[in-house]
């Protein structure tokens, strides 16, 4: 007699990932960013996903942005990405997210076009498959949710 295990489901894993300076969020430019730093908006964001594996990476470095993102598609069903000013001036971000297959969706805290001049284009959106900003830290929150329940 044959006997079959039942499986685990397999968690949907999603990454975060963030770009320079932002690692600062909670001491940075309060009145754009919030005085809630990342790490504890993080802690509360993975308690109310709990089926969720949400694993979070930081770098002020360009390579090391494109390195991660170039490595999601044998780990990660979706990314949230903040590239920070990399967003209006990397060209090489933009095409590491065209080479992956995972969806990639564009966050950004405070809303630029509200912002400085040279905030207004983005570099990477024509590469992720949407865009939330404008919402402070729930950018990233809203993100999740649609990658939880469009991916399912």
């Amino acid at each position: 007699m044959y006997t079959f295990e039942k499986s685990t489901p397999v968690k949907q894993k999603i990454l975060i990932l963030n770009g320079p300076n932002l690692n600062l969020i909670g001491s940075r430019q309060t009145e754009i960013y919030g005085e809630q730093s990342f790490e504890e908006f993080l802690t509360q964001l993975r308690n109310s996903y709990p089926d969720l594996q949400i694993d979070y990476n930081q770098s002020n470095i360009e390579g090391e942005l494109i390195d991660k993102i170039q490595s999601c598609d044998s780990q990660y069903t979706g990314v949230v990405l903040n590239a920070g000013g990399y967003t209006h001036s990397s060209v090489a971000i933009a095409d590491a997210i065209f080479a992956i297959s995972v969806p990639v969706i564009e966050v950004h805290i405070s809303q630029p076009k509200t912002r400085e001049r040279e905030r207004y284009f983005s570099l990477i959106e024509k590469a992720c498959v949407g865009t939330i900003s404008g919402f402070g830290l729930s950018s990233y929150k809203l993100a999740v949710e649609h990658l939880a329940n469009d991916i399912k």
